[in-house]
């Protein structure tokens, strides 16, 4: 079920009536028609995959459970070696099985050697890498003492499969999430007029500007050999536009409609195309899979408290890994590797912190500068992620950046106008939650029409319904 569909509008006012009137009157059972309706909403995309959801939160339930009632060590080790073993399992059978296989067939191909190996015609699950990850980090906190393990297995199911973020995340903690599950939630009128924002922002995210730039972005992909290198570029550049608005238009509704419901999701994005380096670029972008490799492989890893080369080495293990955490294909890793690249030298020689002052209208001068360098690193490093191949990416940057690089494009120059205009309001609210975040604003008739003017252009100037981009992987 897509957030931007028909479904999803008759789905979500039916589970709020019944959640906060029928379900209202115990905790146990408001929680447990989260999970009904959170299997229903699943459902959607292929039933059969639910048994994945309901064995891992039956693993790591169990696991969490016999972790805390244990000492020994080894015993442990054990428990935390079969949350490990089973979720990162699922992943390499559903996601990775034939990228392993077939990057073994070609190594072997190098030296002369070839044979034949059948591979899997394998349906990659909807939401697998985000749901592994949010069950994965539970049984590693209870290990480290973090957290204690719930006694309550529905809360624990919820928080599993809860429908807002159960295919795209954002990646949530149980320290953060879970901990909800387990309090009594009320009605409050702020946070369901928020949530309501939200979800009205991100459907202008997804709606007007990620499904209006994927026209434009897979005519030019699919016909790159055919076109001028500044059309490619602009072709980059309404790709870096699709992806955010698609992938940030998805957590600010994931958000927006948990919070109708009475929780509180983490920010995943914040602004990420305002960054002035790629350092600070990863502290806006994807926020909770940044930190969730931040705090469970780059820290355990050292982190920054070691040697130079150790520090460099960590940092690429952590990008490369992101990179074929996103798909089972070259092109992610050396997306990947790139950005690893550009990490290195602000960690290792810049100013880390990036602020802007409140009192600024516009940017200084350094600012936009950096600003702009950063992002063009950031969209010369999306044709690798975008592409089909490597080979296709660096003939598509090899055409960028050529003499038809100071050609006129060929690009339809509302988008452009469109793109400008969203940054311009991504600056102002550069300081507030989201980019309709407009609650300072005192004047209620004007708020309204802000409102309704959004509202008009997620109907009017909607592209054509396509599927949220993350949900690949």
């Amino acid at each position: 079920m897509l957030f931007n569909t028909l479904d999803f509008a008759i789905f979500l006012p039916i589970v709020l009536v019944l959640y906060w009137t029928i379900f209202n009157r115990s905790l146990r059972w408001q929680n447990l028609f989260l999970v009904v309706v959170s299997y229903i909403f699943y459902s959607f995309w292929d039933w059969r995959f639910l048994s994945l959801i309901f064995m891992s939160s039956v693993v790591d339930f169990t696991v969490g459970r016999a972790l805390v009632k244990t000492n020994s060590q080894p015993r442990r080790k054990l428990l935390l070696y079969v949350s490990l073993i089973f979720n990162l399992g699922l992943l390499v059978v559903f996601k990775y099985f034939n990228f392993f296989v077939e990057t073994f067939v070609d190594s072997f191909a190098l030296f002369g050697t070839s044979f034949n190996v059948n591979t899997w015609s394998i349906l990659l699950p909807v939401g697998i890498s985000f749901y592994t990850f949010q069950t994965l980090s539970y049984t590693i906190d209870i290990y480290k003492g973090k957290i204690t393990a719930t006694r309550d297995p529905v809360a624990f199911f919820a928080f599993v499969s809860f429908f807002p973020q159960l295919v795209a995340g954002p990646i949530e903690r149980a320290s953060n999430l879970l901990s909800q599950f387990e309090a009594r939630r009320t009605f409050q009128y702020n946070k369901n007029v928020d949530g309501l924002r939200l979800i009205l922002g991100g459907l202008f995210k997804k709606m007007v500007i990620a499904d209006n730039c994927a026209l434009i972005v897979n005519s030019i992909f699919e016909n790159y050999h055919d076109q001028s290198g500044s059309t490619l570029f602009f072709g980059a550049v309404f790709f870096a536009f699709q992806i955010y608005g698609d992938f940030s238009g998805y957590s600010d509704i994931a958000i927006g409609t948990s919070r109708l419901l009475g929780f509180d999701l983490m920010k995943n994005f914040n602004f990420p195309y305002l960054a002035q380096n790629l350092a600070d670029f990863w502290r806006r972008w994807h926020i909770s899979l940044s930190t969730w490799f931040r705090d469970y492989v780059y820290i355990p890893l050292g982190g920054s408290r070691v040697s130079k080369g150790r520090l460099i080495f960590n940092i690429f293990v952590v990008f490369l890994v992101s990179g074929l955490w996103h798909g089972a294909n070259w092109t992610f890793v050396l997306w990947g590797f790139i950005h690893a690249l550009f990490v290195i030298p602000v960690i290792l020689f810049l100013k880390n912190n990036v602020t802007y002052s409140k009192d600024r209208r516009l940017p200084t001068f350094r600012q936009f500068i950096n600003i702009g360098a950063t992002f063009f690193i950031v969209v010369v490093a999306w044709v690798f992620f975008r592409a089909e191949t490597i080979t296709d990416a660096f003939q598509y940057l090899k055409i960028v950046f050529s003499e038809s690089l100071f050609t006129m494009p060929h690009i339809p120059r509302s988008g452009i106008v469109l793109l400008l205009g969203y940054m311009v309001l991504e600056w102002i609210q550069r300081h507030k939650d989201h980019v309709l975040d407009i609650a300072y604003i005192r004047s209620r008739p004007l708020r309204y029409a802000i409102y309704y003017i959004v509202l008009f252009c997620v109907f009017y100037f909607a592209g054509d319904l396509q599927p949220f981009i993350y949900f690949q992987f």
